[in-house]
């Protein structure tokens, strides 16, 4: 009697480890990535980093640590940030990949790839 009481305990405690397994598969949580933000300086007529890789919704704040001023446009000349005085910054959310320049001084050129 002993021993069928312990392999009726045994079979019902497998039984609901395996359907708990099966439950939770069923019920996997959906992955979200909470929005980051990233600086880009720029100093010595540069962009740094120039290249920057990122995920849409992310924010890219720009702050002008040069001597001059400077602007981030759009190589589409879809969006731009103004005139960038010294010590100021902008920001901008990622919604898509792009390459940007200064258009104050445009040998000034950057990328945002997102995913």
């Amino acid at each position: 009697m002993k021993q069928g009481t312990a392999l009726l305990l045994l079979v019902l405690s497998f039984s609901s480890c395996s359907s708990d397994v099966s439950k939770s598969k069923d019920k996997t949580p959906e992955k979200t990535v909470k929005p980051v933000s990233y600086n880009v300086t720029i100093k010595d007529m540069k962009f740094q980093p120039d290249v920057l890789f990122v995920n849409v919704g992310d924010t890219v704040i720009f702050t002008n640590n040069d001597m001059v001023v400077h602007d981030v446009t759009d190589t589409n000349k879809t969006w731009t940030s103004s005139e960038l005085p010294v010590g100021k910054s902008w920001r901008l959310v990622v919604t898509e990949s792009g390459g940007y320049y200064c258009s104050i001084h445009q040998v000034m050129k950057g990328k945002i790839i997102a995913k």
